[in-house]
């Protein structure tokens, strides 16, 4: 590291880097640009990283299921597989922690993914999300070293509380996710006792071309339950599997667990006169300006006959959306749609969507040819480019995107709003003395290993910014004087 300090962040090919915190943009709440060859670049290295357990997300378990549309939304989107009440969709759950490798336990403290597949009529729609509603970054420029931060050092092959409370400290925005992780929901009991949620914010488009913002919220239908620190690290050693091995029974001994999908839906022109940014994925909706509407329920009631085949081939991704549904300019978002499906095609391979658990229901017809493990008939002998006057596959108009009215300089924007405290200061003020407790001790247990007091200090300061007793507590059970933090 000594010849690299204070050195010029470069490119592979040595340019110079002018900004590492935003991506480019169109406009400040405009879509991510292809010709940001940096943030193309770090990510696409950053997907390859590691071979051949997913980079995230590495541990985890699934189950097939079904959803039930409860609730008529057809005035909000023309989605098929939620046009009708009563319409059955055939499904398929994996749930995982983020951070952890494939033989790491269950019962870490880790946000859990909560990826969702749709076999739609009209294709396979996944839902990426996690059991926050929130994340702990807002751009995808940061997502490699954010996750960095959470695997091995690369001298000491150690995890690294000093890494990950570092980076923590010097992006504000993860204060809200951090203080949710820190929580008593840092650990679910189980993977059937978290609610799930989409995070980001969708975008809906009705059959008449009037289009919605959209928020998911997955609710157990089996209550919440969490795991103090003290169980989860007594769990970790007994049973690293417990929350696999919850699952996988709960469903063989018929006690299928069940979520209900609600969603926030909230009117274009709403989004830009609204109190926080409303594509900022550190941020989440207030439930009193749009309330849950009820969609359906998920139900898991089959378990995978082969593991590998189902849950660990299974090829997940944000950039799977079917008509009806779109993204909105949620910059983490635009991120994930291009990182998922690159990750798969080196994980996996360029083929990866011919594997059963990933075609969709209807008729797959394109032009894509070859590519390793190709398992189909390649297309046969019919025509393999388009236009064509073969009778071919053609584009059907009907089904574009909707469109989104964008405008702005080109450049690396970050989002005008920076209000990183008032929520997980809210958050904080919201929980029970007892639930206050916990969430110190367990902050605490972590930043009392960082190893640089400066740190320390540092993140201190900024929960303090968010709540003035949530700040002078850490700094209390730290030892650090309060006129350090003020």
């Amino acid at each position: 590291m000594t010849n690299q300090h204070n050195a010029k962040l470069t490119t592979n090919t040595g340019a110079p880097v002018g900004d590492n915190q935003n991506t480019m943009t169109a406009g400040v709440n405009g879509p991510v640009l292809l010709q940001d060859v940096h943030f193309i670049e770090k990510m696409a290295h950053f997907d390859r990283e590691r071979v051949p357990e997913r980079v995230v997300h590495a541990k985890g378990a699934g189950a097939h299921g079904v959803f039930k549309v409860t609730n008529d939304l057809t005035k909000y989107t023309r989605a098929d597989f939620l046009s009708e009440v009563g319409k059955e969709t055939e499904m398929l759950a994996r749930f995982s922690t983020v951070a952890g490798e494939l033989g790491s336990a269950d019962t870490l403290r880790d946000p859990r993914g909560f990826s969702l597949r749709f076999y739609s009529e009209e294709g396979n729609y996944d839902l990426v999300g996690n059991n926050t509603p929130v994340f702990f970054i807002r751009d995808p420029l940061k997502f490699p070293d954010f996750i960095h931060t959470q695997k091995r050092n690369p001298q000491t092959h150690l995890k690294s509380t000093t890494a990950v409370w570092d980076f923590w400290s010097l992006s504000p925005e993860s204060l809200h996710q951090v203080t949710i992780l820190m929580s008593d929901r840092g650990i679910p009991a189980s993977f059937r006792h978290m609610h799930g949620y989409g995070s980001h914010t969708y975008r809906w488009t009705n059959a008449e071309g009037e289009s919605f913002w959209v928020k998911y919220h997955f609710r157990t239908d089996q209550g919440v339950q969490n795991l103090t620190a003290e169980a989860a690290e007594r769990l970790a050693g007994q049973n690293p599997d417990y929350h696999t091995e919850d699952l996988f029974y709960a469903i063989e001994d018929g006690e299928f667990p069940s979520w209900t999908l609600s969603v926030q839906i909230m009117p274009l022109e709403d989004a830009a006169k609204y109190r926080f940014n409303s594509f900022d994925v550190t941020q989440v909706w207030s439930q009193k300006d749009y309330p849950l509407i009820e969609v359906g329920t998920m139900t898991l009631n089959r378990n995978p006959e082969n593991y590998f085949a189902t849950i660990e081939q299974a090829a997940f991704s944000p950039a799977n959306i079917v008509p009806g549904i779109d993204f909105s300019p949620d910059k983490m978002l635009h991120g994930r749609v291009f990182a998922y499906p690159d990750t798969q095609r080196h994980r996996i391979g360029p083929n990866y969507n011919l594997l059963k658990v990933n075609q969709p229901k209807n008729p797959i017809n394109n032009y894509q040819r070859d590519g390793s493990m190709r398992s189909d008939n390649n297309g046969g002998s019919d025509v393999y480019y388009e236009p064509n006057s073969f009778g071919g596959p053609k584009e059907s108009p009907v089904d574009k995107y909707a469109t989104l009215k964008i405008e702005g300089i080109a450049g690396n924007h970050s989002y005008q709003e920076d209000d990183f405290y008032t929520q997980p200061g809210d958050l904080y003020r919201l929980l029970s003395e007892d639930e206050k407790q916990r969430l110190v001790d367990n902050i605490v247990g972590g930043l009392s290993t960082v190893r640089l007091e400066e740190i320390k200090i540092r993140q201190t300061k900024q929960f303090y910014k968010a709540d003035k007793d949530y700040g002078e507590r850490v700094a209390k059970a730290l030892n650090i004087s309060i006129d350090q933090i003020k």
